[in-house]
Order: structure tokens, then C-alpha cells, then sequence
């Protein structure tokens, strides 16, 4: 059993246009799918707007106000106009995460081509949403006033870099943690069947399944907390550039 063979990419059915490769695959349909799940859930936890509300509305309205308060937290009342931008990427995340525990189901987040793009769609904002506020003194965020002349050969560098660095350490950290779980996730699982039909040894097949139960767990535990730190982290970018110093 390939542990990587479930990365795989299926075309479902043939597209090319401009010489580009448009064909509709398993990345493209699970990912239809986790937007699917995420417009369902909302639009029937919303249907009612119950004064008294249901289980289904009591979800929505818990899932909206998590996002909210990651929103008001680092960027404060007048950054929740990027809210809409944080609650599609947390809540497409993690229904994509979560889809991909599901035997036979494909990990959209565990390619770095998806992860990328969401990635580079935040530093995207961030940038134009600087310059919009702050014009050309975007670029006060890499050299900070008041600092010696020969401390900006340093720090000017290094800020570069670390922007620089942003949508790279976004985009890694989702698919890496992503592939590697599932990947190991596999190989427990290739354990089990080979003990398991090994005979007289098929009892200690018992300790690889004890062991992915334990890894499964930790792995619905880490399809949140990788959406979480993906939906903070692009709040944390954008509260740099909406800072009223910056244009001082």
C-alpha cells in the first residue's frame, strides 16, 4: 500500500483551453464539495433566525462568533471588515480538512498548489490593502522610524525577508501537516492489514490499530487547529498594514 497514492491527482474529465490543462478532478470536486457543505450548513442554520434558537442555528451562530472574536481580537472593530475574507478561508479549511478524514475522500489542503493559492490570495490583500491605506508609506513596515542609520542596513533586509516569507510559511505549514498525518495515518494502516494476516503473529496487530486510533484522533484535532492558525495568522498579517502608524 502506497501511502502517497491517495495524493493522487484524478481527472474526472478533460479540459484544455489555451494550450491550459482545465480538466475537472478529484482536487476540484472535493473542493466544490467543502464549499457545498459550508453553504448547506450556513443557509439551514440561518433559515429560521429564531429568537430562541435551534440546534442547527445554535451551531451557525457558535461557528460565526468563533471567527468573530479571532477578527476582533488582533485586529480590533474596524478590522472586521476583512471578516468575510477570514470566515470563507477558516470555514473552507477546515471543512476541507475534515472531508479528508473520511476513507476514499481526497485532502484538498494536502497540496501545496491549494495551499499556495490561498496563501498568495492573503499577502495579495495584504499588499493592496496597504498601499490603498497607507500609499507609498507601505514601506515604513519594513524600516521602523527612529531606528540609528546603520541599524536599517539590518532591519530593512530582514522585514523584506520576513514578508517575503509569509505566504511560503502559510502555504508549508497546511500541506505539510496535512500530507504528513495522512501519510502516517496509511502506513499504520498497511501495518494492520500485513499483521493481521500474518498467522499465528496477527494478535500484534492490535498495537498498529491502537496506534492509528490514537493518530486519527490527533488528526481531527490538527484539521482544526491548522485551519485556526491559517484564519489567525491572516488576521495577524493584515493588522500589520491596518496599523495608523505605519502611515506616521
Amino acid at each position: 500500500m502506497d501511502p502517497l497514492h491517495q495524493f493522487n491527482i484524478e481527472r474526472y474529465g478533460e479540459f484544455h483551453l489555451f494550450g491550459l490543462d482545465l480538466s475537472f478532478t478529484n482536487s476540484s470536486f472535493f473542493a466544490l464539495l467543502a464549499v457545498a457543505l459550508v453553504v448547506a450548513f450556513l443557509g439551514f442554520g440561518s433559515r429560521k433566525r429564531a429568537l430562541v434558537p435551534g440546534r442547527m442555528q445554535s451551531l451557525a451562530e457558535l461557528f460565526y462568533e468563533f471567527v468573530a472574536q479571532m477578527v476582533r481580537s488582533t485586529m480590533g472593530q474596524e478590522g472586521f471588515k476583512f471578516f468575510p475574507l477570514i470566515f470563507s478561508i477558516f470555514a473552507f479549511v477546515l471543512t476541507s480538512n475534515l472531508l479528508g478524514m473520511f476513507p476514499y475522500f481526497f485532502t484538498v489542503t494536502s497540496h501545496i498548489a491549494v495551499t499556495g493559492a490561498l496563501s498568495l490570495m492573503v499577502i495579495s490583500v495584504v499588499i493592496i490593502y496597504g498601499f490603498l491605506k497607507h500609499g507609498l508609506k507601505f514601506f515604513k513596515l519594513f524600516a521602523p522610524s527612529g531606528l540609528p542609520l546603520a541599524l536599517y542596513f539590518v532591519i530593512v533586509p530582514i522585514e523584506i525577508i520576513s514578508f517575503l516569507a509569509r505566504p511560503f510559511s502559510l502555504a508549508i505549514r497546511l500541506f505539510a501537516n496535512m500530507m504528513a498525518g495522512h501519510a502516517l495515518m496509511k502506513v499504520f494502516a498497511s501495518f494492520i492489514i500485513m499483521l493481521g494476516s500474518a498467522g499465528a503473529f496477527s494478535v500484534l496487530a492490535i498495537l498498529p490499530f491502537l496506534t492509528n486510533t490514537a493518530v486519527v484522533g490527533l488528526e481531527f484535532l490538527i484539521a482544526f487547529l491548522q485551519a485556526y492558525v491559517f484564519a489567525l495568522l491572516s488576521c495577524i498579517y493584515l493588522s500589520d498594514v491596518s496599523a495608523e502608524h505605519i502611515g506616521h
